[in-house]
């Protein structure tokens, strides 16, 4: 660290500020890099909150020695910087990354820590539009360290920190009650339904032979330089979330791109299921004013025959814990590098298939729970944190 804050009112690349470096992946294929691994490695996935305590995915020494992969203390910043661009997290324990996420060290005194994680959070639409690759945006670390910053007084970014942050905590409230909402659904579920891997009491039944379309869509030609900023929605899968649809990434394509994909078109019931990538696995209901879009090729359109399965009782089985294990096995055996749900595995998955009448009463029940959730108050308060963050920024931007 420096001994007093030399950059302070000037406009600093974020490789002058901190050691950036990326993580790495040791191969899946040898079970000795990966079994009883005591190692803790992050991937995008683990990201979901501002710190990163744990994670779903442990490797070897072995694992550690005969990879790219690096520790990385507590503290050290993460950005991703493959696929879902500019998602940003904190280290609370020493662990290694993949190759998507980028690992930021502060070194010098001038630059707060959650300074510099809320200005990197506020960047995510442009670190994307920065982003290359038709089939999956990334940038490298050339262009992470390059990325620059204007800096106030220590000071003022802390102040900054306290108002962005006293919005954050509102977030987290209201996540937090939504939750719980959540939870409710799922125990429900399992009280009407019992376990949807294991339980016996009702038929069971392939994903084929239920649903009248299983398929992914495509990315358009040109890639992110087709999307446009209106016309026909295009699902991906950073919009599909564990129970809920996520809009603020939501992509466009024109009438001549959908045309190409009319096989994809969503209709008004879809489940959508990711099935490659860091989200693999999770599962939500499309929403209704989505029906007529279309997808991209990581998001699997699940249409069951609603006289058979409701599409609410299908996602909840998806999204239940038992099956999103189930899922999440199944996508770590389709290749050793990248996880993903193949169309083959979708097609002969197995669901209960409990009486019509039972699903409608759980239906019900959902309904009903939906009428207590606030989303609309968390929809505000992560608007007004957005005003605030490109507010605070575009000053220290262009000061």
């Amino acid at each position: 660290m420096t001994d007093k804050p030399q950059f302070v009112g000037k406009k600093v690349k974020l490789g002058e500020l901190c050691e950036i470096c990326s993580g790495g992946t040791p191969k899946r294929s040898v079970a000795e890099y990966w079994k009883d691994g005591t190692i803790p490695w992050v991937k995008i996935g683990d990201m979901s909150e501002k710190y990163v305590s744990s994670t779903e995915e442990r490797i070897t020494d072995a694992g550690f020695n005969n990879s790219s992969v690096k520790m990385l203390e507590p503290g050290t910043l993460l950005y991703s910087i493959f696929a879902s661009i500019g998602a940003v997290s904190i280290l609370k324990i020493p662990a290694t990354t993949n190759q998507a996420i980028a690992g930021l060290k502060i070194k010098d005194d001038s630059l707060d820590r959650d300074f510099l994680y809320h200005y990197l959070k506020s960047r995510e639409s442009i670190s994307k539009s920065s982003g290359r690759g038709a089939a999956q945006n990334n940038i490298n670390l050339t262009i992470l360290r390059n990325m620059q910053v204007t800096l106030p007084s220590i000071e003022i970014q802390r102040s900054i920190v306290r108002n962005l942050e006293m919005i954050s905590n509102q977030v987290t409230i209201a996540e937090s009650h939504l939750m719980d909402l959540d939870a409710l659904v799922k125990s429900r579920f399992i009280e009407m339904f019992g376990d949807p891997v294991e339980e016996n009491r009702w038929a069971r039944i392939t994903l084929a032979s239920l649903c009248t379309k299983l398929g992914s869509g495509a990315t358009p030609r040109g890639g992110k330089a087709a999307y446009k900023t209106s016309g026909i929605p295009l699902i991906r899968s950073m919009n599909v979330h564990n129970g809920y649809f996520e809009s603020k990434d939501l992509a466009y394509i024109d009438e001549i791109q959908a045309k190409k994909l009319d096989n994809v078109t969503l209709h008004k019931g879809d489940v959508l299921l990711n099935i490659t990538g860091a989200s693999v696995a999770r599962s939500c209901l499309l929403p209704d004013y989505l029906a007529g879009g279309r997808v991209n090729q990581h998001v699997s359109i699940v249409r069951c025959d609603p006289n058979r399965m409701l599409p609410r009782v299908l996602n909840s089985i998806f999204t239940s814990d038992s099956y999103q294990r189930f899922l999440l096995e199944h996508s770590r055996m389709a290749g050793a590098t990248r996880e993903a749900i193949t169309k083959d595995d979708l097609e002969t998955m197995t669901v209960p298939l409990p009486p019509l009448s039972l699903q409608y009463k759980f239906a019900a029940f959902v309904a009903q729970v939906d009428k207590s959730r606030f989303g609309g108050m968390l929809h505000l308060l992560n608007s007004l944190s957005g005003i605030m963050h490109a507010s605070f920024f575009s000053v220290a931007d262009t000061d």
